[in-house]
Formats: structure tokens, C-alpha cells, sequence
């Protein structure tokens, strides 16, 4: 079974517009907010398999701490 990986654009009413991530695309997808997590906002990452969205985990990893100058 295949799996995509979205994130939502934006939130209008009952509807989410996610745009898919794993792959190059401007284009939509249209999705019942009924069908997410409740806990789905704008700027949420989600994983579409085996027919569920599921909120993908956040690494920070990537991050860094700012320098602390002492002059």
C-alpha cells in the first residue's frame, strides 16, 4: 500500500487543503477536516496510509542553539 505525506495549507470551514510533500506539486487536495486528527491546525504534517491521516512526529534535530558571546 502506498503512503503520501501532506501538509495542511490551509483550514476553511469543514475542509483542509493539504498539499503533498514527498513529491513536486502545486496542486490542492481538498479533504473533509472529519477525516484528520482532531488535533490538525495549519502547518500540520500528515502521513496518508492504509486509508487514515496520521500526524507525523516533528524532529528537531536540526536545530541549533544560539551562540553565547562574552565579550
Amino acid at each position: 500500500m502506498k503512503t503520501f505525506e501532506y501538509v495542511v495549507e490551509s483550514l476553511d470551514g469543514d475542509y483542509a487543503n493539504l498539499r503533498r510533500t514527498d513529491e513536486e506539486s502545486d496542486e490542492l487536495k481538498l479533504v473533509a477536516r472529519a477525516l484528520l486528527p482532531p488535533e490538525t491546525g495549519e502547518g500540520t504534517r500528515l502521513k496518508y496510509e492504509l486509508l487514515q491521516y496520521r500526524i507525523m512526529a516533528v524532529s528537531y534535530t536540526h536545530l541549533t542553539l544560539p551562540t553565547i558571546y562574552s565579550v
